[in-house]
């Protein structure tokens, strides 16, 4: 396996192998913990900044390959804040040849035996595979900045996605202990400089504290003050909310902590906050089994790549158990989902308020569809469990797609679908990039022969959640 970044120029890929050989960074492919810089740090941004152009046409002309990027709103149809359209139509890209049917009517090993599986229902590579780390969308990292001064710009990648395929920025804010109130945040996205303002009088001294720790900065393994990082300026680092904007998701990505080596270890899309009190299971791949745990966890994994051996010199925070930990589960634990005005109590439509449209999808969701198997409705549609696609089924293990190994992803949390609308890419890495493209996987991973009136139907279904 290569260790260089293919960027497809010839001087650009002679300074990667020398970054390489002398254990600079991107990683080597199979070490287990990150090694220490070996060069100085003007010397790798240099490498960085060179490639930088490279990289991102190589990741541009993946996804325009895999995807339709066009924006193409659905008419109409807008985020629970109001401030972003939800995008329309499956987006995936066809095999020469074929047609939604004609794949749905092969069985796994003629999908597989013909290399017919799409390419966008594969997993996704970070943009910098070899490097990976925290990727920020550039309107989050404007409003930062903005408010605080602190920029999460990298000087060696940016985000991949066009902004009309992202959550709607800011989200809004709904608490479970003030549902008269609607959205509590004003418009604005939450920051250190902000908060007490909008959540005084709203939340109890120790919400107000764990809200407080969740948008405090701390260092990071990409942004922080030593010469291992990957913003221009020494930083201060990141809070748990610059990813989860106002405890929602605004699609930053970074990779898994639990995979090894760096090759194979898979894109991780932020995952919405919204809900943590029903939520039992938690990471994608740990299956933690409190809000507790996580919190503390992420310290290491988020926050230092799964590494505790890199983390101490960069200025390591672990928050105190029992009295910190605790604070910021509480605050987490009173953000609810959007209103979802045509489900009744037990996560199921409303006839006298829902279309023939969406009572149709509904059916499909609870039968043919076998959504409800894992996406319990009166469970905040999800059942607590890890479940194994096994999609391996339908492509060979082993290709190498921007750096990236592709093999099977293993079993996976199952997300809440209470609020879908609000959190696109879809799956644990954002390869999917709509509604309709997460329909058309489904119905070919799990074999469902949904007729398109019926996968119609399943989207507007999807979206009274």
């Amino acid at each position: 396996m290569s260790r260089a970044v293919t960027v497809g120029m010839c001087s650009i890929l002679a300074l990667a192998v020398s970054a390489f050989a002398s254990g600079a960074d991107p990683l080597p492919p199979g070490t287990t913990y990150r090694p220490l810089p070996a060069m100085p740090f003007s010397q790798a941004k240099a490498i960085d900044e060179a490639q930088k152009p490279q990289v991102m046409d190589r990741q541009r002309g993946m996804l325009e390959a895999r995807y339709d990027l066009a924006d193409r709103p659905m008419d109409g149809v807008m985020m629970s804040g109001g401030r972003r359209a939800v995008q329309d139509g499956v987006r995936v890209r066809l095999p020469e040849g074929q047609t939604w049917d004609s794949l749905a009517e092969m069985t796994p090993d003629e999908i597989r035996e013909g290399g017919l599986l799409p390419d966008g229902f594969k997993p996704l590579p970070h943009v910098k595979q070899a490097t990976g780390g925290q990727v920020f969308p550039r309107f989050v990292i404007d409003e930062i900045n903005a408010q605080e001064s602190r920029d999460l710009t990298r000087f060696d990648v940016d985000h991949d996605f066009p902004d009309h395929l992202l959550p709607e920025f800011p989200p809004p804010i709904f608490l479970t202990t003030q549902p008269h109130l609607g959205d509590v945040s004003r418009g604005e996205l939450l920051t250190i400089r902000n908060h007490y303002e909008i959540m005084n009088g709203l939340l109890t001294p120790v919400q107000m504290e764990g809200l407080r720790i969740l948008l405090t900065p701390f260092p990071q393994e990409e942004f922080n003050q030593t010469e291992d990082r990957k913003s221009a300026e020494q930083h201060r680092g990141v809070a748990c909310l610059d990813c989860h904007s106002n405890f929602n998701t605004n699609a930053a990505f970074h990779q898994t902590p639990d995979v090894r080596p760096q090759a194979a270890r898979f894109r991780l899309d932020t995952t919405s906050l919204r809900g943590m009190f029903n939520q039992q299971i938690h990471g994608s791949k740990r299956s933690l089994r409190s809000v507790e745990d996580f919190t503390e966890f992420e310290q290491h994994t988020a926050y230092f790549n799964g590494d505790h051996i890199s983390a101490a010199r960069k200025g390591e925070h672990i928050p105190d158990r029992s009295h910190k930990v605790a604070f910021m589960a509480q605050m987490q634990n009173i953000i609810d989902f959007p209103p979802a005005p045509k489900l009744d109590p037990f996560g199921r439509l409303n006839p006298d308020l829902a279309t023939e449209q969406e009572l149709a999808g509904e059916a499909v969701f609870m039968g043919k569809g076998r959504c409800a198997e894992c996406h319990i409705p009166a469970m905040s549609f999800m059942d607590q469990q890890m479940h194994d696609l096994k999609l391996e089924r339908f492509f060979e293990p082993g290709e190498t797609v921007n750096d990236m190994v592709l093999l099977p992803d293993g079993p996976i949390k199952t997300f809440t679908l209470r609020g879908i609308r609000d959190t696109p890419p879809y799956l644990h890495d954002g390869r999917l990039m709509t509604l309709a493209d997460t329909v058309e996987f489904f119905n070919l991973v799990l074999g469902t022969g949904l007729a398109q009136d019926e996968k119609n139907a399943l989207v507007a279904y999807l979206l009274t959640l």
